[in-house]
């Protein structure tokens, strides 16, 4: 796989709840990370006391973050109602020359910040809320 720009890692949202994905505006950096527990079935009878873990058990999750600068009025709406709202609706991490990763997020912070002479910014939380899919490009 030849070097990827990460600037095509987008994050998008459903904005009305009618499937149709549309990329948060203004984002510079993001990053997704998946996450399954491990489940320790490790006994006396284990070989030569190694641990032991259940294939296909544990919670599977995934998190989403990204940070970036105000550019569009409506993903910066949608974010916040999504936020403050409790929503959780579905979500699109496009990852180059990889896959598609989709399905429930709930946003678990947002933080802005602005310095006097600098533009303002925000940064965003996501945590998976249900089962994903991937879908390889």
């Amino acid at each position: 796989m030849a070097v990827q720009s990460g600037r095509d890692l987008l994050i998008k949202i459903d904005q009305t709840g009618d499937g149709q994905f549309v990329t948060i505006a203004g984002l510079r950096a993001t990053r997704i990370s998946f996450n399954t527990e491990s489940v320790d079935v490790t006994s006396l009878e284990s070989q030569g006391g190694w641990r032991e873990l259940l294939a296909g058990a544990g919670v599977k999750s995934a998190a989403i973050s990204g940070s970036g600068v105000f550019r569009d009025e409506n993903t910066d709406e949608r974010a916040r109602q999504v936020f403050f709202t409790g929503e959780i609706p579905e979500f699109q991490v496009v990852i180059p020359s990889f896959g598609i990763i989709e399905g429930p997020f709930q946003i678990t912070s947002i933080e802005y910040s602005g310095n006097y002479n600098d533009e303002a910014s925000y940064e965003m939380a996501m945590a998976s809320a249900g089962a994903l899919t991937f879908t390889a490009l």
